[in-house]
């Protein structure tokens, strides 16, 4: 029998929870710098191409990444890296996005992990998980539950540095990152009370957002 999730077909402007943990769940950041390279591949593929262009003018290592950017393609609305796997939130723009943006950050992440501990070999599940999320409810609880899962963790990396809930509640706006499709749920009262009234939905509600995402969730 098929493990949950693991079929995908991928809709153009659809919304997915992806996922992968280690094999036989296995640890896939060590330390905060393996969190800080695995984020910064993220943002090479899916900044605007002129922002990364400016960037990183006189790097002719990354400016080969040009080609592979994804910025048109994959909207990541919501994140969270944990010690053996890591949640993400994406729109999908086009027909392949996903599958390009996965196989491309995987790729380059578990080649500098190889490299970086002396290994070699699988590092992830050998298939990431993906479900269609096809409900508004669906999309708020789920960045609530992505957010809330580093405040679970008892690890020396602060995994709460590691996740999207810092850009929602901060002043960084990221082009990587697009959390206003979430936030305009929230912008009734103005831009103020859009991240309070955020920030009160993810910490301070008492409903339990993994019973609403039955099925939607990591198994």
């Amino acid at each position: 029998m098929p493990s949950r999730n693991i079929v995908k077909s991928y809709i153009e402007e659809g919304y997915y929870h992806i996922y992968n943990r280690g094999v036989e769940k296995r640890i896939i950041f060590e330390d905060e710098d393996d969190c800080r390279i695995f984020l910064h591949y993220i943002m090479i593929y899916l900044s605007p191409i002129e922002e990364v262009l400016k960037t990183y003018s006189d790097n002719v290592r990354i400016r080969r990444f040009i080609r592979l950017n994804l910025s048109e393609e994959v909207d990541l609305l919501c994140f969270s890296l944990m010690p053996n796997h890591f949640h993400f939130l994406i729109k999908q723009n086009s027909k392949d996005g996903i599958v390009k943006f996965m196989r491309r950050l995987m790729t380059s992440y578990v080649m500098y992990f190889n490299k970086k501990y002396d290994r070699v070999g699988t590092l992830l599940q050998s298939r990431y998980k993906a479900v269609n999320v096809d409900k508004d409810e669906y999309l708020l609880h789920l960045t609530r539950y992505i957010h809330l899962n580093p405040f679970e963790i008892n690890s020396n990396i602060n995994f709460k540095e590691f996740s999207s809930y810092q850009y929602y509640l901060g002043t960084r706006h990221p082009s990587w990152i697009k959390p206003e499709k979430i936030l305009e749920y929230f912008s009734i009262k103005g831009e103020e009370y859009k991240v309070s009234s955020y920030k009160s939905f993810v910490e301070d509600s008492l409903i339990d957002s993994s019973g609403i995402l039955e099925g939607l969730t990591i198994d």
